[in-house]
């Protein structure tokens, strides 16, 4: 677990471009998301009001893949980036994103502008010829 966490911290342990999937209305749907990779989850910025964010309301089993990295979560809208409690990981996200994060794409004063946290309960790691699993 150790090799995987280290792995994946290198990874996408900062601005990374990963597929998501949801499903809605029994149709899948996959779409490229900027995401961040901390302790067993990839977060992103997003709008409470989207497809996705209603898709994973509905249901919050995803899937997920990037960089020879493929596997499943739980997605949870973590309530508007400038909550109290999302304090921490809306700083972690606007560093990450920074290149990309003030150019009119996010809102922040705009109270659907939410965080997503997709907590991994599965995956495979693909890393210098180690196949490394979750969990």
């Amino acid at each position: 677990m150790k090799r995987f966490e280290e792995v994946m911290a290198e990874r996408f342990g900062k601005d990374s471009l990963i597929a998501l999937a949801t499903v809605g209305d029994g149709t899948p749907h996959v779409r490229t998301v900027n995401a961040v990779y901390r302790d067993g989850a990839f977060y992103c910025v997003t709008y409470a009001l989207s497809g996705k964010m209603k898709q994973i309301a509905a249901c919050p089993v995803v899937a997920v893949c990037g960089e020879w990295f493929t596997g499943h979560g739980r997605g949870e809208n973590l309530g508007h980036i400038l909550a109290p409690e999302n304090e921490q990981t809306a700083e972690m996200l606007r560093r990450a994103f920074a290149s990309w994060y003030g150019n009119g794409h996010v809102n922040e004063q705009d109270e659907h502008t939410c965080i997503l946290r997709i907590t991994l309960t599965d995956g495979v790691l693909m890393a210098q010829g180690e196949r490394l699993l979750y969990p």
